[in-house]
């Protein structure tokens, strides 16, 4: 009886629920048959045995843009051990985030549990750079842990409905990068998110919102503190993205460009090495967009 009553007076409130918009075919514009029928199948035998199952983040987003994708994501309120499970040419990887890839011929799709929002047991380093966090949930909380509103977009491609939580879809529409949650704070606990900022918005010609732009300057030492690895693979992104001119432009901009690839703060420092760099990554964007091969050796 007291036990009970202890639950009851100190139980901690359920968090609001935030409905998300439900966007038809009509108005998202998304062709079925341009995602991958691998992610299709993925979602589909996920749904089949009781579970949420949809297609997430960049793939959506650039469907949405008219872009092609190069890879697909599924997000699953399934758990890895589940989702393994179902798949026999799957596998569990990832210590910091666990993760399952799901392999059909030269296809691995990238099935990730929903997260829960960061609280008191989630570590960081003393710059506030989040280090481990695993902790599962809602469809809904994983939306809010997203960075931008427009990565935040849910797309079931049984129904042909996105599921969008943070008006993600509107600012695609009206080309704008907004931030989910505070910009400071999504900065410290991840710093590359400045990095991923100024790539996506010269990949979709979207403006930074105010709030997402102004800190920029005044915490871009924190990439300093990313490891060497991470700043690599996302430097590839950016310069491999078909629009790596007008992604230096706005790093340097934006003070971001220092320390990113040292050899090219010398050579950008060096008469005649500005219009070298400029000439080389804008045949290097041309590549790209006509389909051709690159060597990350090149650069």
């Amino acid at each position: 009886m007291i036990r009970k009553l202890l639950r009851k007076v100190f139980r901690r409130p359920n968090p609001s629920r935030h409905e998300p918009a439900v966007i038809t075919h009509a108005r998202h514009g998304i062709d079925r048959n341009r995602v991958s029928p691998v992610a299709r199948r993925v979602c589909e035998t996920l749904q089949k045995n009781g579970h949420q199952a949809y297609v997430v983040g960049g793939a959506v987003r650039d469907l949405i843009a008219g872009i092609v994708p190069k890879d697909f994501d599924v997000a699953t309120n399934a758990t890895p051990e589940q989702v393994h499970h179902l798949f026999r040419r799957s596998r569990i990887i990832g210590r910091r985030f666990q993760i399952v890839h799901v392999m059909q011929g030269q296809e691995t799709i990238e099935v990730s549990t929903f997260r829960a929002a960061h609280d008191e047991n989630t570590v960081k380093d003393e710059h506030g750079r989040v280090l481990r966090d695993n902790v599962w949930g809602t469809m809904e909380e994983d939306a809010a842990r997203r960075d931008f509103t427009i990565n935040a977009l849910y797309y079931d491609p049984v129904t042909e409905t996105v599921f969008d939580y943070h008006k993600g879809v509107e600012d695609l529409k009206h080309k704008t990068m907004r931030m989910i949650g505070d910009p400071v704070s999504r900065y410290r606990e991840d710093p590359v998110r400045m990095l991923r900022a100024v790539r996506l918005a010269s990949k979709l010609g979207l403006e930074l919102d105010a709030a997402v732009k102004r800190p920029i300057k005044e915490m871009a030492e924190l990439i300093e503190n990313v490891p060497a690895a991470r700043l690599f693979d996302e430097m590839l992104k950016l310069l491999f993205s078909g629009h790596a001119v007008e992604s230096l432009r706005r790093l340097r901009a934006e003070g971001l460009h220092h320390g990113l690839l040292p050899l090219l703060d010398v050579i950008l420092e060096q008469p005649m090495g500005e219009k070298f760099v400029m000439l080389s990554l804008a045949k290097t964007d041309a590549r790209v967009r006509a389909g051709k091969t690159l060597s990350p050796g090149f650069l």
